[in-house]
């Protein structure tokens, strides 16, 4: 036997002998056949009332959705899923399969928030996970689970949390911008144009007139009166700037401003691979183009590549859907027969109606779109027909949280809609087709009790991965893999959960109270991160910088109102805000939760507990910290109406004092609650950054990385007084070989 046989026999006994301590690895084409594909698929804001999945008979009714009914058609259908109430807090759950009170990302991120609550390079996120087993990842559109102002990896920090390629945007309130009323024309023009472009003669615009790009280069533009595509939008669309009832000219004037933000249109895209980022200018046609156009372009180009590669992949397509400020999508991913959404005014509640249905309608469109172009589907006339099955990939549709209040649609539950613990905040569409699905459910309804942190464990596994034994720390997820099996499958979760409530700000810091005029009674919050973020919601800042007046109903005479200045150095809380309207006269208004979390079981009895900083007459400063506990049934379908679920409307609470069995149930739930709450240790302050559960010498090489990075915020901010310095690293020290285990 030759001496290169016997090294082989060798090799060969000794891998035998050791319990194969080193595994042959099929060939690369082998492995891309044997691996599932991945396409996650998420929307924003578009709450179960939004779309026709569910059979609830909305009113206003909900547009029409073909491709995504095509993919349920063709796939299972989630009857009792839960997200968490806002969009990061959601999405941070589902990267990382842990709840908010875990990683501390427990509501929208502003730009006051630390870095300690922003997912952390630390945690074992899903792409980070499904790159280990082969898999190239990408996410486009949304991010949201981190913010530049104080992430110390800046551009890059998508691709610290796993992702080998982002392309989307990075606002810096992580939501779109203001609309630019001006449509690109300078400050002269501020306010003149709504809805951000220049809209045809029929509602106070022009029919004609000059579209340049930001080379300079233009385009004269006619259309005829009362077009559905004005000449101004058609330009808008096309990442122009419109010049109405104008010539072309060269060189171009001088006001046209092509670096002004506009929420939908106008974006600030950052493109990052393998940690190298870049922003895109907003002078780039690419950052001037719809939103949900844009994420789609890029999506379909990156997933033909790794087709051709053979190499397996995992993409999160994250739209922007109906997050405000809204804004009427190109007409061309419209259907023909969609109506005129030109002049469309949002202060109403038909106009907010008109351009969530459209923007519904893009979304979808482009949904199909991408399915199309990637070989997933394929159109039968006007039907999408799915072969995601026939090339190996999965398709997950899955929307963040519940609608906002003021796009909630009947019976749902406006009051108590996004934002909160109540079904309609968390309540999601959720729809499973392609690979792994057994051909036999298509067109079927889970029952079971499932949740947004599910999907991590069911990704994770369709790549072969065994979650928990991959992730040291503590994982929320159930396995979802047998109800693709066997859609009659009981529950196997026993209890369903959510939370939201404020983020880590230094040195305990809050959003500012931004006061809705519009609901009845008024109601005060403190999600809305920023003013502008407050006032594209509809909302009156009373934060610091606040501007202005506020008017609301009189205490004295219900038919008059009051009218007062708002101090410019504002309030913290919201009940200083009540405070301040009732000493002028005005009514008081609602407080909503600084928290609000809540736990369900299989039989429908849910446990809402609801924390308020809330207004108290009373008292000196207004405020009274309280707790709030409800017992409500809930349900997919109502008894009595069956084409409505059963939801927790104030009016459905069970009062108390309870019955026994209600009794026993609230006992349960808030047991189940209590412990839960409790699960995770409180080591930051003791200096465990990384959160593996003790302090120790890595503790201390990780915060020499951060302070390299940064002075400012990370997660070796163990202190959160904004400042990663030597007081943390004195923190660290101190408490070396410190375990934070329960």
């Amino acid at each position: 036997m030759k001496l290169s046989q016997v090294m082989k026999t060798l090799l060969v006994t000794a891998l035998v002998a050791g319990g194969a301590a080193l595994a042959v690895q099929p060939s690369p084409a082998l492995a891309a056949k044997k691996k599932t594909n991945v396409l996650l698929f998420l929307t924003d804001d578009t709450g179960m009332d939004q779309l026709e999945l569910y059979g609830y008979n909305s009113v206003p009714p909900a547009p029409s959705t073909p491709n995504l009914a095509s993919l349920q058609t063709a796939g299972l259908t989630f009857r009792n899923a839960w997200t968490m109430p806002a969009c990061s807090t959601a999405r941070g759950v589902l990267y990382t399969g842990r709840y908010p009170f875990r990683t501390e990302l427990q509501a929208a991120l502003g730009p006051s928030d630390l870095a300690n609550s922003m997912i952390s390079p630390y945690e074992q996120t899903i792409p980070k996970l499904m790159s280990k087993a082969g898999y190239a990842t990408a996410l486009f559109g949304k991010f949201h689970v981190g913010l530049q102002g104080n992430n110390p990896y800046q551009l890059s920090m998508v691709n610290s949390l796993g992702w080998d390629y982002y392309n989307g945007w990075l606002d810096e309130t992580g939501d779109p911008s203001s609309i630019d009323t001006s449509a690109g024309l300078g400050d002269a023009y501020d306010g003149l144009y709504p809805n951000g472009y220049v809209p045809g003669s029929a509602n106070g615009g022009a029919d004609s007139g000059a579209c340049y790009n930001s080379a300079g280069k233009c385009t004269p533009l006619t259309t005829d009166a009362g077009a559905k595509n004005p000449a101004g939008r058609m330009c808008r669309d096309d990442g122009g700037i419109f010049v109405p009832s104008a010539s072309c000219v060269s060189p171009m004037p001088s006001n046209l401003d092509f670096q002004t933000l506009s929420a939908h249109y106008v974006s600030p895209l950052v493109i990052s691979q393998k940690g190298r980022a870049y922003a895109v200018p907003p002078t780039d046609k690419r950052a001037r183009t719809f939103r949900n156009v844009q994420q789609t372009d890029a999506a379909i180009a990156w997933i033909k590549n790794q087709q051709k590669k053979g190499k397996p992949w995992f993409a999160t397509v994250s739209t922007a859907t109906v997050h405000t400020p809204m804004q009427v999508p190109p007409v061309s991913t419209l259907p023909l027969d969609a109506p005129d959404g030109n002049g469309v005014d949002l202060q109403t509640a038909e106009g907010t109606l008109l351009v969530a249905n459209q923007m519904i309608q893009a979304m979808d469109t482009e949904f199909g779109r991408l399915m199309v172009s990637t070989g997933l589907a394929k159109k039968q006339g006007d039907q999408l027909v799915l072969t995601a099955a026939s090339a190996n990939t999965m398709v997950i549709y899955v929307n963040d949280n519940g609608s906002l209040g003021s796009q909630v649609r009947l019976p749902f539950d406006p009051t108590r809609s996004k934002g909160t613990a109540y079904q309609t905040g968390v309540w999601t569409p959720m729809v499973i087709a392609g690979a792994k699905v057994n051909p036999n459910n298509a067109g079927k309804d889970v029952e079971a009790l499932v949740n947004i942190a599910d999907l991590y464990e069911l990704i994770g596994n369709v790549g072969g991965i065994n979650v928990r034994k991959n992730n040291p720390r503590i994982v929320d997820s159930v396995p979802m893999l047998p109800y693709l099996a066997d859609n009659t499958k009981p529950s196997i979760r026993t209890y369903d959960f959510n939370l939201v409530g404020p983020n880590l700000q230094a040195n305990g810091g809050s959003n500012g109270p931004c006061q809705f005029s519009g609901s009845s009674p008024p109601s005060c919050s403190q999600i809305p991160v920023t003013k502008g973020v407050c006032e594209d919601n509809g909302g009156t800042w009373f934060g610091v910088g606040a501007t202005g007046s506020y008017t609301t109903t009189s205490a004295t005479d219900p038919n008059a109102t009051v009218t007062m200045s708002i101090p410019s150095d504002g309030f913290e809380y919201c009940c200083q805000v009540q405070q301040y309207i009732v000493q002028n006269g005005g009514v008081a208004g609602t407080v909503i939760p600084t928290t609000s979390m809540a736990v369900r079981d299989k039989l429908g009895f849910k446990l809402v507990r609801n924390q308020y900083n809330n207004y108290d007459a009373s008292s000196e400063s207004g405020c009274l910290q309280t707790t709030e506990e409800e017992l409500y049934t809930v349900g997919q379908s109502n008894p009595i109406a069956p084409d409505a679920p059963l939801l927790d409307t104030a009016s459905r609470m069970i009062a108390t004092p309870y019955s026994e069995p209600d009794q026993i149930k609230f006992n349960e739930l808030k047991s189940y609650l209590d412990s839960l709450l409790t699960s995770e240790p409180d080591c930051l302050a003791q200096g465990d950054g990384n959160d593996d559960g003790v302090v120790n010498y890595q503790d201390l090489r990780n915060y020499r990385t951060m302070a390299r990075r940064t002075t400012g915020s990370s997660w070796y901010d163990v202190n959160t007084d904004g400042y990663t310095n030597s007081t943390d690293q004195q923190i660290i020290v101190q408490n070396l070989g410190v375990s934070c285990t329960n």
